[in-house]
């Protein structure tokens, strides 16, 4: 059961009294401060695992391709 909109101004109006307001806006401050760093962390996290993924990959196609060339050697000197 959602509550309502005058429900919702009377508790806002008893936070503001009990905490006063500088202290929620620094509270608010913090929260978004807190928000946007999380933002930045997972958004590097996940540009350093595709990296890591890329070099991965190429490094597959580089053994693939040396696997190849060594089964080519062998196969022309028998």
């Amino acid at each position: 059961m959602m509550p309502s909109v005058p429900q919702l101004l009377i508790v806002l109006a008893i936070v503001v009294l009990i905490f006063g307001a500088k202290r929620l806006r620094n509270l608010g401050g913090d929260l978004g401060g807190a928000v946007k760093g999380f933002k930045q962390a997972v958004k590097e996290d996940g540009e350093e695992a595709s990296a890591e993924l890329e070099n991965a990959a190429d490094g597959a196609v580089d053994d693939v391709k040396d696997a190849a060339m060594r089964e080519t050697d062998d196969s022309k000197s028998a």
